[in-house]
């Protein structure tokens, strides 16, 4: 779950004064500051380790050869420079030398060159922040009618200083001007931005020779596919001392992108998943100790930093200023407050709540099961507890305490859901199907097995109407079962298409195969060893499953899910395997869809949620913004007034008090349209279960 990045850098200063026959001075590189950085014997041998398990072991055995360096070179490039705000045409044109080269050095070649690429970038960075320190020497004209490119992945390459600096002139521009909307004066800006800009120059000169080796290695892992990474010595003790869950945190997965640290997902049963507010892809811009400390601004920092700064003793409180996911620059930030804690088992378990849909003079009562993860206490259940905690144990418990309380039927939420225990998929299955096949896997042999109901003469826990609600953050083990309960037309799958996570991976220590030189060692390296695929030989990579009945959502399937990462492995199918599947539900799913359809269109929630998921999706398009102050104080104010009406129509057609201002909208008034939805749907179930009788459980064999 945890993926650890950094941005890192590179050396070799003397070689670096003659690199570039460009007239113009400014395309000169000069000397590197900084610590020299070369690869040593421990990067070799890792290199030709790697290589033999992606020759080996990797699901699609690639072929270390030139097709493959070529595209190692691209995303290499990628993730030095993704935003194209440092290196100049001329340094493209200079890199091209090694093209072809990169699949040699990963075997038995030198690695010098990946540094010498890497120590360009470094000076290209220098440049920049000295530049843009040059800027806060006068308070830059913010009523100047001019517009800033912040989103540059798909320009062309700079191909002088004087382009870039203008660019850089902009960028700083754009700076003062978020501080100046938060109302801060000119010297306490400058002072802010010195200190941040600083920062970055200092940032280069602690990357080490390990920073840059896993830099590269993790393009070379990442042009095989999504899921392959490598991890450095260093970052390999991180991610174990965050899987072993030994340190008070706030329950997030971190990683640096474009000088922000990230929220890659939020880890469930800690502080951060019950609190609730903060989000994947919020951006953390700063962090403060306890209530009242100041706000230590870390735009720029390195990713250890920033987690440093985050952990601390437990029942401590810290507080974040992020960003939200899809905001323009300068938009409004957030500050939350959440107290330090381990991420706690008992807070990841399944819980259960009952909604009450009103129809036709009858109040029905619709179960709803959210399972946040697929967890399953592996300490306990080595040392032989029977009653070791897992997610089918507390699923089963809860759906007899919900038919004991006279459910007319039941929803299991899977909602941002990003997986876990295999085991407890193909388990949680079982108390919905009879018995039979669950998933299949194939390995990077070609050999294909398959996971059944671990408990085949067990009685299903439940067979009345069924609803699996997901979204775009339901992964993994999430689409194995929501697949399973679909293909046995068990339930209905209502929400969002899933994220399309269908690739299995093999962590590998390399500690263990290699001699370690002193204390240094080796890393990590995380494979794609396998793919999941359904009962009907579909597979859930890349496509995800797509649900029975869609629901709005504002997570964009277009900016976030398996599909839009450019080397995700390929949706495929393989042999239907024999199970026995329910009477097809397409008819019944028609008419759902229909009686829908037809609430929808007089429900002011769920016509709030779409005009506010188009207003959100019209304003995260934009790649530029103005550097007029007014123009973006206008735009500001324009945007918070359009959700205070969108919200108060949304309150005045249920018949609620209007508010003056969004602070006074509380978290319990925020409706779950999905949710309220899914209950609408599970009743329109349960009445044509009543008409119709009871489905049958099994039905035919197929082939």
């Amino acid at each position: 779950m945890t993926a650890l990045k950094t941005h890192r850098r590179a050396w070799f200063a003397g070689l670096l004064l003659g690199l570039f026959a460009a007239p113009a001075l400014t395309n000169t590189v000069a000397p590197d500051a900084g610590e020299p950085l070369m690869p040593d014997t421990r990067h070799e041998k890792i290199g030709e380790l790697v290589t033999q398990f992606v020759q080996k072991s990797h699901y699609l055995h690639f072929a270390v050869n030139d097709d493959l360096s070529t595209n190692v070179m691209d995303r290499y490039i990628e993730s030095l420079d993704r935003n194209r705000m440092y290196l100049l045409q001329s340094d493209i044109e200079y890199f091209e030398k090694f093209r072809y080269q990169i699949d040699d050095m990963v075997r038995n070649e030198s690695l010098t060159p990946i540094f010498d690429m890497f120590s360009v970038y470094r000076t290209r960075v220098r440049e920049r922040f000295e530049y843009a320190l040059t800027q806060l020497d006068s308070e830059p004209d913010l009523t100047i009618d001019e517009d800033y490119q912040f989103d540059r992945i798909e320009m062309p390459w700079v191909t002088s200083s004087e382009e870039l600096d203008e660019i850089w002139r902009k960028r700083v521009k754009n700076d003062v001007l978020n501080l100046a909307l938060a109302e801060k004066p000119w010297e306490e800006t400058r002072d802010v931005l010195q200190k941040r800009y600083t920062r970055y120059l200092k940032r280069m000169d602690q990357i080490n020779s390990d920073d840059v080796f896993e830099t590269f290695m993790n393009a070379f892992a990442h042009t095989l596919d999504p899921h392959s990474s490598y991890l450095s010595p260093r970052n390999a003790d991180e991610y174990r001392i965050q899987m072993s869950l030994s340190y008070f945190g706030i329950g997030a997965s971190l990683q640096t992108e474009d000088d922000y640290v990230h929220i890659v997902s939020i880890i469930p049963g800690g502080p951060a998943s019950i609190d609730g507010t903060l989000q994947p892809e919020d951006k953390i811009i700063g962090v403060a100790q306890g209530s009242e400390g100041p706000i230590v601004d870390v735009i720029g920092w390195r990713l250890d930093e920033v987690v440093d700064l985050i952990r601390g003793p437990a029942d401590t409180v810290v507080r974040l200023q992020i960003i939200p996911a899809g905001a323009l620059p300068g938009d409004s930030e957030k500050v939350i407050s959440l107290t330090r804690g381990q991420v706690k088992l008992e807070e990841q378990a399944a819980k259960s709540d009952i909604i009450k849909v009103p129809r036709d003079g009858r109040e029905w009562s619709i179960g709803i099961i959210e399972v946040p993860s697929f967890y399953r206490d592996i300490r306990a259940q080595g040392s032989g507890d029977k009653d070791f905690t897992s997610t089918t144990k507390d699923v089963k418990r809860l759906i007899a305490e919900l038919e004991k309380q006279g459910i007319d039927g039941l929803i299991i939420d899977l909602r941002n859901n990003g997986g876990g225990h295999l085991t407890e998929a193909t388990a949680l299955s079982g108390l919905f199907i009879d018995n039979g096949p669950v998933v299949q896997l194939r390995n990077s042999n070609g050999r294909i097995s398959r996971l059944d109901d671990p408990d085949p003469v067990a009685r299903v826990a439940y067979n009345g109407p069924l609803a699996v609600l997901v979204n775009r953050f339901s992964a993994s083990a999430s689409e194995i079962f929501a697949a399973a309960i679909q293909d046995y037309a068990r339930g209905v799958i209502i929400g969002q298409e899933t994220f399309g996570k269908g690739t299995v991976q093999n962590l590998y220590s390399l500690d263990q195969y290699l001699q370690p030189e002193g204390e240094k060692g080796y890393g990590q390296l995380t494979l794609t060893i396998g793919k999941y695929y359904r009962v009907t030989g579909e597979s859930t990579q890349h496509r995800g499953v797509n649900p029975d009945i869609d629901l709005p959502s504002a997570i964009d399937a277009e900016e976030i899910g398996e599909s839009v990462r450019e080397t995700a492995l390929p949706w495929d199918t393989i042999q239907t395997t024999r199970f026995r599947a329910g009477e097809p539900l397409d008819n019944t799913i028609q008419s759902l869809t229909v009686n829908h359809s037809e609430r929808a269109k007089l429900d002011p929630n769920f016509r709030y949620l779409m005009q506010y998921i188009e207003d959100d999706r019209e304003s995260r398009s934009q790649t530029s913004v103005s550097l007029n102050i007014d123009f973006r104080r206008t735009e500001r104010e324009e945007s918070r007034q359009r959700a205070l009406d969108l919200e108060n129509e949304r309150r005045g057609a249920l018949g609620l008090e209007p508010i003056e201002s969004l602070e006074d909208l509380e978290d319990e008034d925020r409706p779950d349209v999905q949710l309220d939805r899914a209950a609408d749907i599970v009743t329109d179930l349960a009445v044509l279960r009543e008409i119709r009788g009871a489905p049958a459980q099994t039905a035919q064999v197929r082939p």
